[in-house]
Formats: C-alpha cells, sequence, structure tokens
C-alpha cells in the first residue's frame, strides 16, 4: 500500500505543477527569512541555508525560555492556482518531528492557512490536500473557511512543538498541483 501511495505521488507531481521553490546550488537563500519567538520575548533560534547538494536547510533551537516556542522560515510568492490544483507536495528530510506548512493567499493578512505534517529521517513526498488548511492566528484556529483561494503569496515552515528541541528539515522542492 505505501508503494502504490508513492507511486500516485509521483505521478501527481509530474503531471502539470508550479514550482514554488526548488532549492538548488543556485538559489538565492536570501529569498527566506526567518521569523522567530524573538518578536515576542522568546528566545528560540534559526536559519536557513543550502547544504553542499543545494537543498535548502531549516534548522535551530526551539526554547520555551520566556514563553517562547517557535521558529519560522518563509517566502514570499506569487502563485495564481489553477482551478484542479488540490495538492501542495514538499520533497524534505526531516528529524522525525512534526512541522506545519502554511501559506496565505494574501501576504497582508494577519492569519496563515495552516497544515501540519510529520517528518522522517529519509526523503518523503509530502502531500498536503489544499482544502485542508485552516485558518489559524498565534496557534488558535479561527472561525473562518478553510483555504479556498486561487493565489498563495506566502509560504512558510514553522515548528512549534511546546517543548525544548533542535531541529533539521532538509528541504528539495515544494510545489502545487
Amino acid at each position: 500500500m505505501k508503494f502504490l501511495v508513492s507511486i500516485l505521488l509521483i505521478i501527481m507531481i509530474f503531471q502539470k505543477s508550479i514550482t514554488i521553490f526548488d532549492f538548488n546550488t543556485d538559489t538565492d537563500i536570501n529569498d527566506w527569512s526567518v521569523t522567530n519567538d524573538n518578536v515576542m520575548g522568546g528566545v528560540s533560534s534559526s536559519f536557513t541555508t543550502l547544504n553542499k547538494e543545494g537543498n535548502g536547510v531549516f534548522a535551530g533551537k526551539v526554547s520555551t525560555e520566556n514563553n517562547g516556542g517557535f521558529a519560522m522560515t518563509r517566502h514570499v510568492t506569487s502563485i495564481n492556482l489553477k482551478e484542479n490544483f488540490k495538492n501542495l507536495i514538499l520533497r524534505v528530510k526531516g528529524d522525525g518531528k512534526q512541522y506545519q506548512f502554511r501559506i496565505k493567499s494574501d501576504k497582508n493578512q494577519f492569519y496563515w492557512y495552516v497544515q501540519p505534517f510529520k517528518t522522517s529521517t529519509d526523503w518523503q513526498l509530502i502531500a498536503l490536500d489544499l482544502k485542508d488548511f485552516y485558518p489559524s492566528f498565534r496557534g488558535n484556529r479561527l472561525r473562518r473557511a478553510n483555504f479556498s483561494s486561487n493565489t498563495i503569496q506566502e509560504v512558510a515552515i514553522l515548528i512549534g512543538n511546546k517543548k525544548e528541541e533542535n531541529f533539521k528539515l532538509t528541504i528539495d522542492y515544494i510545489k502545487v498541483n
């Protein structure tokens, strides 16, 4: 069954898709910015860099000191979704921890649409259904409809598991199809 799911994901990716971000050795990593809990008095730290293979690496240490507890990397984009696009696809290699993928349909909106995903220590394809992204502000789910826009103007990856932990997420690409 796991093999069948992997084959279906590969087929979905190679159908018409839009690349949100493809990390490679020529990537300008300055297109990504970090926001940690220090914006609220916390002391978590993180960075986004490229490894020697050209993959993006989001890594650091989450601290719950001073009511902190999150680290996030984000990228402003401008994606117009086709009507039949249903999934956001990540190719990542994690550390066994849970992360959140976040999207904004308007870069000026105050909330994110969020969906958690669990990583493994092997490369994996993760498909996140766009309609399952729920609105959230400062960790609280909002009483608004789930994501249904035809645009994505910002994406982010956040870790905030309410515990002290080091983390490392390696990212190959982010696509939508």
